[in-house]
């Protein structure tokens, strides 16, 4: 699909989750049904995924790890999409360098290096070496909530204070 100058402002535009089509009509001088369109058809051709994105500080015993993988394939793209699909894994990039993946991992309480590793990681045939980096700190760099939690809290424990 290709991003046309009004595709690319309502893009734009939509940095801020909470603004709505109607907003973002009239700033550009639109109807609200061509911004929904719009939307709807960069969301079906896979050009906009629309999602909740947090600091990974915010979740609990949220850090996030940098994974470079050097693999003993050269299959890049079918293990770059297979391990894409291992639990607290947030990006996974096909690179040039000493390693042939990147990897970002969202660790959280109960879901460390450990578990990343023993759990998700070792079902990974023809991986050669792994070499870890903890972040400190990103700046810039918010991720999705990738880990559903345990219980979900019912109407019981959302109510008065707890819905705000």
């Amino acid at each position: 699909m290709h991003l046309d100058e009004l595709n690319r402002a309502i893009l734009y535009r939509l940095q801020d989750g909470r603004r709505s089509f109607r907003r973002i009509a009239e700033e550009l001088a639109v109807t609200e049904n061509t911004v929904r369109a719009r939307v709807n058809r960069m969301v079906e051709s896979g050009v906009l995924e629309i999602r909740a994105l947090v600091e990974p500080e915010a979740v609990p015993g949220g850090q996030l790890a940098v994974v470079g993988i050097k693999l003993a394939t050269m299959d890049l793209v079918n293990k770059g999409e297979e391990i894409s699909r291992l639990k607290g894994v947030v990006s996974v990039k096909v690179v040039t360098g000493r390693f042939d993946l990147i990897i970002e991992v969202l660790l959280t309480e109960g879901f460390g290096l450990l578990e990343f590793y023993t759990q998700e990681v070792s079902r990974v045939q023809e991986i050669d070496s792994v070499e870890t980096f903890i972040v400190y700190k990103s700046y810039n760099s918010k991720v999705p909530l990738n880990h559903k939690p345990e219980k979900l809290p019912g109407p019981a424990v959302l109510s008065g204070k707890e819905r705000n």
